[in-house]
């Protein structure tokens, strides 16, 4: 019996792969084993870095949240206390955006936890 080979599955693969591939420099674009490397390091890449993405996040907030804290005589470890005890339960995301852009309404909850 011949050998059977699916070449249209195959095409279809090495399509994906370059489209994928289309913006790199030199061979990466267009050379198929050079751009399946390069798209599987970008794809791991980008996996890594939507995890790190929420860290880097995460301690934006806690610096903006510390830094209006101190403006008005408390650290963040204080503040964040202060706030869990009073049961105001907003996150550091709302938190930071008040400590950066509505300073009025972070001084009022500053006000109120102490």
């Amino acid at each position: 019996m011949p050998r059977s080979v699916n070449s249209v599955a195959k095409r279809a693969r090495r399509k994906k792969v370059l489209k994928q591939a289309k913006g790199y420099f030199g061979r990466r674009k267009n050379v198929w084993t050079v751009a399946k490397n390069a798209v599987d390091k970008a794809m791991l890449y980008s996996y890594r870095d939507r995890r790190t993405k929420k860290r880097n996040f995460r301690s934006l907030w806690i610096t903006r949240i510390n830094a209006g804290a101190r403006a008005h005589g408390m650290s963040y470890s204080q503040f964040m206390g202060s706030l869990k005890k009073s049961g105001i339960e907003l996150n550091r995301k709302v938190l930071a955006d008040l400590a950066m852009n509505h300073p009025e309404a972070f001084a009022a909850i500053v006000n109120k936890i102490k």
